[in-house]
């Protein structure tokens, strides 16, 4: 099939969805505009709001030392491409609206190549989450060496290599919609069953398996570490990667199916199947701006901080007086964020006073 030149690039990482339905592709009242319109607006509060929090998430675990914890490192990495894939959202709703894409071959490769890597990027980086989240449970001595800020890094730059074998990919075939080799009634089952299972399948299984175990041992023992106070912030933040994991789940798994079905073949081309379509493609943005607010309700570090910047403290520790604070801090304890720029431990700090000479 031959598409006109300004074939309309449609939503969501998986832009060739939309594209190869039976319908005209360039009608722009095949949707009726009042559903145009909601989907727009939806998509701009979805897109300032998830760009402010994800903006507000990475600040926080750049400006504040202590907030640098492997768990965090993830975080970052997951704010960073959730925050590149809402950056995409004013030019998809442009193209909804116009119902033709009038930003140039280019960027449309551009917002093609930003969907795979955050597909990936984000399945996978929830993915090490979790696997770190079952050591840091289940193997807390081998933790000790293995759950490391740098390795986290390095973790994070191996995520988005490994996203990059679909992310370039679909770069250089992309034009508006991925375009698959001949004949599509092989390709396209193939290459839908693949992204479904790389994608969403095998992280999800791995993900469930680690909460199992996980879940196990909470139960079967009290005390993990020798530190009720350690064993109660071991928890908390378990319990946010699991609710993290749990949202992605949620939103991300009916536009997934709805994929899926369609590369098997199934006729997805009535108007209540696109309208559904485009709310499931809305569930998964939202998803994207979701998870500063988990972070914010559900982890005190984050919370404490975010406070700070909200609203500064007129406190700070000057390290230049006569009577020095020195601190030993433990990454497993909640900490107090200071206008200086450095996280406080709120518990097990040891003060000693040294006398000017």
């Amino acid at each position: 099939m031959d598409y006109p030149e300004d074939f309309a690039l449609q939503p969501y990482n998986l832009s060739y969805f939309l594209n190869n339905f039976s319908y005209p592709q360039n009608d722009t009242d095949y949707l009726p505009m009042g559903v145009k319109v909601t989907i727009v607006v939806v998509y701009m509060i979805v897109c300032v709001i998830g760009l402010v929090g994800n903006f507000l998430v990475m600040y926080v675990i750049i400006r504040y030392t202590k907030m640098k914890t492997a768990t965090n490192i993830y975080i970052f990495n997951l704010a960073l491409a959730d925050s590149l894939f809402l950056a995409t959202l004013p030019f998809q709703g442009t193209d909804l609206y116009l119902g033709f894409w009038p930003f140039g071959n280019t960027l449309c490769k551009v917002m093609v190549s930003i969907d795979y890597y955050n597909m990936f990027t984000s399945t996978f980086t929830l993915t090490v989450m979790s696997i770190d989240r079952y050591v840091a449970v289940c193997h807390p001595v081998k933790a000790l060496d293995m759950r490391t800020p740098h390795k986290a890094k390095v973790v994070n730059i191996c995520v988005w290599v490994l996203a990059s074998a679909f992310g370039v990919p679909a770069t250089f075939l992309g034009n508006c919609i991925v375009a698959l080799p001949e004949p599509k009634t092989h390709w396209d089952p193939v290459f839908g069953t693949c992204v479904f299972v790389f994608s969403f399948l095998i992280p999800v299984a791995i993900i469930s398996i680690c909460y199992s175990l996980m879940v196990k041992r909470l139960r079967s023992v009290r005390i993990l570490s020798g530190s009720k106070e350690k064993d109660r912030n071991l928890r908390r933040i378990t319990r946010m990667v699991l609710v993290v994991v749990a949202a992605f789940v949620v939103c991300w798994t009916p536009i997934q199916i709805m994929v899926l079905a369609q590369f098997l073949g199934f006729n997805l081309s009535s108007l209540f199947t696109v309208v559904l379509m485009h709310f499931c493609i809305a569930l998964g943005y939202v998803n994207s701006s979701l998870n500063p607010v988990l972070y914010a309700f559900l982890d005190e570090n984050f919370k404490r901080c975010f406070r700070e910047f909200c609203h500064p403290s007129p406190f700070r520790l000057d390290p230049q007086q006569s009577g020095r604070m020195r601190s030993i801090p433990n990454p497993d304890v909640p900490v107090l964020c200071d206008s200086t720029g450095t996280a406080i431990p709120k518990t097990n700090i040891v003060l000693h006073l040294v006398r000017p000479k």
